[in-house]
Parts: C-alpha cells; sequence; structure tokens
C-alpha cells in the first residue's frame, strides 16, 4: 500500500469536494423544477450550514484520530522497548478501547515470551557452565594418565593398569555426555514423553534389568510387589529409565548383603511406587538438594556417580503429572515414592 494512500488530509479534501458537488447538483436540479430562485438562495445557505459543520466535525475527528494514532506509536515504541503496558478501558465499547484490548493481551504475549526466553538463556548459561565443571576433571586425568604414558617406560604390568584408568575415566565421560544429552532434550522440548496404556509390571522389569549385576555383585538381596493387572497411561521406556536411576542410587548406597524392596500399590488418584533400601540414608538438611542437577554429599565422593540420576527422574515423573517424595535417616536406608497419575 502506498503511503499516500494513507493521507487523512487528502481522504477530507475529497469527501469535501464530494458533498459540494453534490449539494450543487441537487440545488440546480430542484432549481430548474420549481423556478424558485429564493429556494436556490436558501439551498445554498443551507448547504453551506452543512459544510462549516462538516468541516468542523472532519477537523474533530481528525484531531481524535491523531490523538489516537500518535498515543498508539507511543504505546508500541514502549512495548518495542518492553517499558509500557497499553492501558485498556475495560468498560468501554468503542473501536478504540477494542484496539487497546488487544494491545495488552499483545503486550502480555510478548512479556511472557521475553521472560521464557530469559529463563531458556539462564537455563543455557547454567548448563554450559556445569558441563564444563564436570568434564573438566575427567579431561584433566585422561590428559594426566597420557603425558605419563608417553613420557616414562614403565613394564606391562604398570601399563595395564593405567590403560584401566583411563578406560574407567572414559566411561564416565561417555556417560556423563549421553546423561546430559537426555537431559537437555528433555529440557528443551526435542524429546516429548507419549503415555500410552501399558502394563506397569512390564516398565518396572526395563528398570530392574539395569541393576540386575550389579546387585549380584553386592550380593543384595531384592524383592518386589508389584500385581500383574496394573496397567495405566505412562511412557513406558522414559518411565524405566527414572525407575532406573532410584534403583542405582540404591544398589550404590546399599552395603553389600544390604537389601532392596520395591512395592507397587494402587491409590485412587495414583500409583505410588515404594523403592526401599538399607542404605546409608541421607541427611535431611540434605533430601531437598539431592534432586538438584549434579548435586552430590561430601560423604560420598568416593562412591562412582555425577549426581543428575535423581534430577532426570524427578524430571520425567513431573512431565507425567507425578512426583517424588523421599523418607530418609542416616544409618536407616532411604525409601523413595514415585507417584504417577492413573489417568
Amino acid at each position: 500500500m502506498k503511503l499516500q494512500n494513507l493521507s487523512i488530509r487528502r481522504f477530507l479534501l475529497i469527501l469535501a469536494a464530494g458533498v459540494a458537488i453534490t449539494a450543487t447538483c441537487l440545488i440546480a436540479v430542484f432549481c430548474l423544477m420549481t423556478g424558485s430562485g429564493i429556494f436556490a438562495l436558501y439551498g445554498m445557505l443551507l448547504t453551506a450550514a452543512m459544510f462549516v459543520w462538516g468541516i468542523i466535525f472532519l477537523k474533530f475527528f481528525q484531531r481524535k484520530l491523531t490523538e489516537f494514532t500518535n498515543s498508539l506509536c507511543r504505546t508500541m515504541d514502549g512495548m518495542i522497548d518492553g517499558g509500557e503496558r497499553p492501558q485498556a478501558d475495560m468498560e468501554a465499547e468503542t473501536s478504540l478501547a477494542r484496539i487497546s484490548h488487544r494491545l495488552e493481551r499483545l503486550y502480555n504475549i510478548m512479556q511472557m515470551n521475553r521472560c521464557k526466553v530469559e529463563e531458556e538463556k539462564a537455563e543455557l548459561q547454567t548448563l554450559v557452565s556445569d558441563i564444563s565443571h564436570q568434564t573438566k576433571t575427567p579431561i584433566a586425568n585422561l590428559k594426566m594418565i597420557n603425558d605419563t604414558m608417553q613420557t616414562r617406560k614403565m613394564p606391562e604390568e604398570k601399563l595395564q593398569e593405567f590403560l584401566q584408568a583411563s578406560g574407567s575415566q572414559l566411561d564416565k565421560l561417555d556417560f556423563l555426555i549421553h546423561t546430559m544429552v537426555k537431559t537437555s532434550r528433555l529440557e528443551t522440548g526435542v524429546i516429548t514423553l507419549e503415555k500410552k496404556q501399558a502394563l506397569f509390571a512390564d516398565t518396572l522389569t526395563m528398570a530392574l534389568n539395569g541393576i540386575l549385576a550389579p546387585m549380584e555383585k553386592k550380593q543384595i538381596a531384592l524383592s518386589v510387589d508389584c500385581p500383574d493387572r496394573f496397567s495405566f497411561p505412562h511412557d513406558s521406556r522414559w518411565t524405566a529409565e527414572a525407575l532406573y536411576n532410584i534403583l542405582d542410587n540404591a544398589v550404590k548406597y546399599t552395603p553389600a548383603c544390604g537389601s532392596i524392596r520395591v512395592t507397587v500399590q494402587e491409590w485412587e488418584m495414583y500409583f505410588k511406587i515404594d523403592i526401599a533400601d538399607t542404605g546409608k540414608g541421607i541427611p535431611e538438611k540434605e533430601q531437598a538438594a539431592i534432586f538438584k542437577r549434579f548435586y552430590r554429599e561430601d560423604t560420598v565422593h568416593d562412591i562412582d556417580g555425577i549426581g543428575i540420576g535423581l534430577y532426570l527422574a524427578r524430571k520425567i515423573v513431573t512431565m507425567q503429572g507425578g512426583y517424588i517424595k523421599v523418607v530418609s535417616a542416616v544409618g536407616a536406608g532411604s525409601a523413595f515414592s514415585v507417584f504417577l497419575p492413573k489417568k
């Protein structure tokens, strides 16, 4: 659209000219039909009066429209800068009030999007910082092992020890990267959970399969109470991932010859999955922090882990409308309760 087509002054001039021409033509027609000069004079006076009032009205309309346009431009400039909130008259029913109301809605949407972008930016910065911090130690260890193997001659037995240490650091780095990829995909929405009707016993079996070997190595006893009939909508794969992370922690922090008990119960609104162990327990002051990303207690740094399993477990459960509770005491083991909605 060309800019001159939007000129209010030009529009008013065309409108006034149209009114004048129409009035002149009507007066001329009536003059010819009646042959009265007085009628022509009255018609001219009436036309002039209408013309004057028309100009006054159009000037008033132009002034109001200009004021609204200027106000609209100022408001939009403020919205662009993120500083001004448009004020809408909720009781007025004019076209201008409707525009103001929509501007306010647009402003609210822009503010929500701006906050979302800021949150995502902060999460990304935290994620990059966490990755840098967590990868620094295994990479430094690998460099030290590599430098030692290159600069020093050592017997075959010692060489194998260094190779095993290198492999251990590589495994830790690989596990860290894969876990971070899973977490970031869930957080950014690249991966979405699909809740489908499925037998929970099958999901629990997938989770238990991952801990059988380390559990047998530590001679930990396992008891499971899960009725085969329990079926409800959930994402089997990711729910199994969440349960595995909790079970894996139970195996890590339960001493040899301990026990782990898994119980599934049907409640009115939820299915409750209890995972109880006879491990070292968690101090009460630490129980709220264990679900933070990369959080580990000072007393467990000698046990393998990076502190992201419980964070990922809670993320998966929360995305399905559930939640996790923990009851624990030092020296008395821990009991994690996972609540998943029945619908």
